[in-house]
């Protein structure tokens, strides 16, 4: 099975605050605050949802086809991703734009603020799908993640018109869909990504309830942080899969890509919505012990015995043959 994963391609400049945002804001005050943390750490990394997600599937063992828009900046980024098993030759490169950039501000309690500047990315909407579909072969399923929105719309209508199955993972764009735009990008994917707050606000946009959500989707994933992922489909009960329990988070940043990665890799492999779930949780838990999206490794061990530990044998089992790449 081959994955493409479209969406943001970008540099992360990370930071970490030594307090706590929420005594710096005033409740009565909310609608006039002006702030400036003062970080005591900087890492510049690479980042973007869609290369987060191909990394982990390269690293995974898969060839995943990544699909976005960046700057002329790209070229050592291209060369990283190569060497990890991802497949560029579908990036659009602009003239005129540099790669997206992601600032994040995480405090003690890792909350986080952030700014996103598109950059390139607005050219994205110029990517035709048709041709990365027919330079890059068959492709099993594309995964809509956070981009122009303009280009996850047109993504999508390709999708169906080829009748090419996709996975429809709004996150940060929600907030800049509107209510027909999020019903459009949602209706008939194979799987529907969100966290518990960007579930809240997806049936909010739409209008729709969880069970009319449930009809237009094979399966929604919700991701809920240290208490796991669930994982729901119309006329079946739904799965609970508690995360992997971690000491002394790192770094938040980029977990809930790793947990996508992890979890496609698995569907791709054939292994039960569970076992699938559970590798995804896995990778999750080995991005927290790193600062940045992309500097952690997967070792084989490492992962069977997390998985083990947190969900006992079953699951290890059925994933040993499939992580046999690994080291």
């Amino acid at each position: 099975m081959r994955i493409a994963v479209t969406g943001s391609i970008a540099t992360d400049h990370l930071m970490t605050f030594p307090g706590w945002f929420s005594e710096q804001l005033i409740a009565d005050r909310l609608d006039k605050v002006s702030l400036s943390f003062l970080a005591d750490n900087l890492e510049v990394r690479r980042g973007g949802v869609a290369a987060n997600i191909a990394f982990g599937l390269g690293v995974l063992g898969l060839r995943p086809v990544l699909v976005g828009a960046v700057g002329a900046d790209f070229e050592p980024y291209r060369i990283w991703l190569k060497d990890h098993g991802v497949d560029t030759d579908s990036v659009r490169v602009s003239e005129s734009l540099h790669t997206a950039r992601f600032v994040c501000t995480t405090d003690r309690a890792q909350n986080q603020i952030a700014t996103f500047y598109a950059g390139a990315m607005a050219e994205a909407r110029e990517i035709d799908l048709r041709s990365v579909l027919a330079r890059a072969g068959r492709i099993d399923l594309v995964l809509i993640s956070p981009d122009d929105p303009e280009a996850m719309l047109r993504h999508a209508r390709t999708c169906r018109a080829l009748g090419v199955p996709f996975a429809a993972d709004p996150s940060q764009q929600l907030a800049r869909l509107d209510g027909g735009e999020v019903r459009e990008l949602v209706d008939g994917a194979r799987y529907l990504f969100t966290n518990e707050y960007e579930t809240a606000l997806l049936l909010e946009k739409t209008g729709w309830s969880e069970a009319d959500v449930l009809r237009r989707v094979g399966g929604w994933v919700t991701t809920h942080g240290a208490a796991g992922v669930r994982i729901r489909g119309e006329d079946r009960e739904p799965l609970a899969v508690p995360a992997v329990a971690v000491a002394g988070v790192v770094d938040p940043t980029g977990v809930g890509d790793a947990f996508r990665a992890g979890f496609l890799a698995g569907t791709a492999w054939g292994v039960s919505e569970r076992c699938a779930a559970q590798l995804g949780c896995a990778v999750a838990a080995t991005v927290l012990d790193y600062v940045g999206t992309q500097e952690y490794r997967l070792h084989r061990e490492a992962v069977l015995d997390r998985i083990r530990t947190t969900y006992g044998m079953g699951c290890a089992a059925a994933l040993l043959t499939h992580l046999r790449g690994l080291t």
